[in-house]
């Protein structure tokens, strides 16, 4: 599939656009709450360690929730999953602005107000970044996640820098006060936001299966585990700078809020200007290159962060590390939505989020421990090691190339009619297919099994074996289970567009009359614990 080579591409469909720029407002107002929260934070505690707690209270709850939160996004509308997050951030936010007001702001409560905030992003970001596929076509979605990143980073380079001036002239409650009113714009946005709903037969998940499909979906995928163990490592070594940055304005510059909002700005610029070179950088460079070069860039100028005493070179040094930010995020973010199909991807990017903000959350706690034990200079080394610990990782778990699978339903499943009328929870129904192979064929034929093997696991499928009769050598038998029958119905629903050529290449190898022949069986004791097997009775599924 051709991708668009035009960053502003997206922007031509009407509701990816409104949105966009609704969520510029909400985003501009949430860095200047995070601009007065941290800066707050150094005037009502001497300890480091509390400062970098700011960025940590805001990641934790995005490590701890999005897994619940992307099952969410999957299960349910998207549209109220955001608007309820939105309002949850609104009221957290107003309140935090009366509680600054009144005086009445501890750093533990500061914290506290923080961490909310840091929940409702958490039900927030699955369920948007999940809408993104909905909003434009497959085609635009590369340029559509990059300019999520861009639009972030537009705010990021303005917002940090009014913030300092809002905290410096008004004081951090006045940084809450329009942070509060910021939220408005999305959830109007939202709120005229009708999306197409798309139709199930199947009933809704139960959100513990739900996360746990999503998990052995992502363990079955290697090009997914490729970007959860590099965005891990990237979350630990590049949170150090956000993480510390007021203390480096603070004390390694002898700067003050405007210098700090400087600073977070000339971060964002270098952002924009990473999103606007990433459509070009994708064409002559491999997803593996352009990781390795963010990986580089975080850790030049975390060397320059800890040794510079000057506040414009320790700027030029942030406008790398957020070009590298912005490059490296949307890469990931772009694989996952890429390699995933759309009943998943919420879940997907759930995980994603919550390796990714793990390791930024644990990173800026560790770091923020390092500076108060070792100095923050020292603490900006140590992160830089870690960055190029990131880059040789690669060499194990180098990037998959940056393409697309057409993981579009296959819809060749038609649901067979049964003799015996039974409940959508009727179970374990056991599958049993049968294939007559040649002897020539039979080490393609393991080959497909093989990838046959992690597909069926993938989607659903448990205790899976491959068997050969003794008496006729020439036959096979593929099985697996189910739990229950609506289970095996939304299995075979899973397939993608991508299987089909595993599907297509085994019966090739059938060497047998027609199709290979399924059986399909519900497990049974000597004595059945239940009655769930009725005749004449409508299947209903939605029960």
């Amino acid at each position: 599939m051709a991708y668009t080579s035009s960053t502003l591409a997206p922007l031509r469909h009407d509701t990816y656009r409104t949105i966009w720029f609704a969520s510029l407002s909400s985003n501009f107002g949430g860095l200047i709450q995070a601009v007065g929260a941290a800066w707050m934070m150094t005037t009502i505690t001497a300890s480091e360690d509390m400062v970098a707690l700011v960025q940590t209270s805001t990641a934790l709850p995005i490590m701890l929730f999005s897994l619940i939160s992307g099952a969410l996004a999957d299960n349910y509308d998207r549209r109220r999953v955001m608007l309820t997050a939105q309002c949850m951030m609104l009221t957290v936010s107003a309140l935090l602005t009366a509680s600054a007001l009144l005086g009445w702001i501890t750093p533990w409560l500061l914290l506290f107000f923080t961490f909310l905030i840091g929940c409702g992003t958490a039900l927030n970001n699955p369920s948007w970044q999940a809408s993104v596929g909905d909003m434009v076509p497959r085609a635009d979605l590369p340029g559509a996640v990059t300019l999520n990143s861009m639009g972030f980073n537009i705010t990021r380079s303005v917002g940090p820098a009014i913030g300092g001036v809002i905290v410096a002239a008004a004081g951090a409650a006045a940084a809450f006060a329009v942070n509060t009113v910021s939220y408005f714009a999305l959830i109007y946005a939202l709120l005229r936001w009708r999306p197409a709903t798309p139709v199930s037969t199947l009933p809704r998940e139960a959100l513990g299966s739900a996360i746990f499909s999503g998990l052995r979906y992502i363990s079955m995928s290697p090009n997914l585990e490729k970007v959860l163990v590099r965005g891990l490592l990237f979350g630990i070594g590049a949170s150090s700078i956000l993480a510390l940055l007021p203390v480096v304005a603070l004390d390694l510059v002898a700067g003050g809020p405007l210098t700090y909002g400087f600073m977070l700005g000339a971060f964002g610029i270098g952002a924009i200007g990473g999103a606007v070179m990433n459509a070009r950088l994708r064409q002559v460079l491999s997803s593996e290159t352009i990781i390795r070069m963010a990986f580089a860039g975080f850790a030049l100028s975390a060397v320059i962060a800890a040794v510079s005493p000057s506040a414009v070179l320790t700027s030029a040094g942030l406008l790398v590390s957020g070009a590298c930010w912005v490059s490296a995020l949307s890469l990931f973010n772009t694989i996952v939505q890429l390699s995933t199909p759309r009943w998943v991807v919420g879940r997907a990017l759930s995980l994603y989020q919550t390796v990714t903000f793990g390791g930024i959350a644990g990173g800026s706690w560790l770091w923020g421990v390092a500076a108060d034990r070792y100095g923050v200079a020292d603490a900006l080394l140590m992160s830089s090691v870690v960055m190029l610990l990131g880059i040789a990782i690669g060499l194990r778990f180098s990037m998959p190339a940056f393409a697309s699978l057409n993981l579009d339903p296959l819809n060749r499943f038609i649901e067979p009619a049964l003799s015996l009328d039974i409940t959508p929870r009727s179970g374990p129904i056991v599958i049993l297919v049968d294939y007559e192979i040649a002897d020539t064929d039979l080490a393609e034929f393991m080959t497909l099994m093989g990838e046959r093997r992690r597909i069926r696991i993938r989607d659903g499928a448990r205790n899976w074996a491959l068997m050969r009769d003794l008496e006729n050598p020439g036959l096979w038998t593929e099985t697996y289970h189910t739990s229950t029958w609506v289970e095996y119905i939304r299995h075979n629903q899973r397939r993608t567009q991508a299987d089909a050529e595993n599907i297509d290449r085994l019966r090739a190898l059938h060497r047998g009359e027609g199709l290979p022949h399924v059986h399909r069986m519900i497990e049974r004791q000597a004595i059945p614990p239940d009655n769930d097997v009725f005749h004449k009775a409508p299947i209903d599924l939605h029960h």
